[in-house]
């Protein structure tokens, strides 16, 4: 609760509304998903309707409704990474993982697979983003091997975002 109130410190009390993105983002961090009682206490917290927090938690792909895997495995499906493979890269993945298809967590919690729209990296395409690190251009080819990766070295396996390298 201390966190929460902290956040919403940051917002005039007439605005407390738009403290819902980062109140949903320490729920999660918390439990690992967001719950509907989750959903309902931050809506009593902000004095905004059960309704308008589900509506975000179910607009945003960022946001999970039940538990998922220590590496949430996200492809981005929009017509840049389409057209670049993102399709092929997915049948890749899901293969290194055992069939997974997207939406399913493996039996050991370990990967969940998501597609998902934009990623905002359309010039480095096809991008995944794994919880919150990025992997650019990932070819179909290099699927098994970054998974291998991820299993071997965990975080260390991703690229990350070429405008957070650019920008030190």
């Amino acid at each position: 609760m201390a966190r929460f109130e902290a956040i919403l410190k940051r917002y005039p009390p007439e605005r407390k509304r738009s403290a819902v993105l980062p109140a949903l983002y320490l729920v999660q961090y918390q439990q690992g998903y967001i719950t509907g009682n989750a959903m309902k206490h931050v809506a009593e917290v902000l004095r905004v309707t059960a309704a308008d927090v589900e509506d975000v938690v179910t607009y945003y792909t960022m946001f999970y409704r039940k538990p998922v895997g220590k590496y949430v495995v996200n492809v981005c499906r929009t017509l840049s990474c389409a057209l670049r493979g993102a399709e092929r890269v997915t049948e890749e993945l899901s293969a290194a993982l055992g069939g997974l298809r997207p939406g399913e967590t493996d039996p050991t919690g370990t990967f969940t697979l998501m597609e998902v729209e934009c990623l905002g990296a359309c010039d480095r395409a096809p991008v995944v983003m794994v919880n919150d690190e990025w992997h650019e251009r990932l070819s179909p080819e290099q699927s098994a091997k970054f998974i291998e990766d991820i299993r071997a070295k965990g975080h260390a396996a991703f690229t990350g975002c070429h405008l957070k390298k650019e920008a030190k």
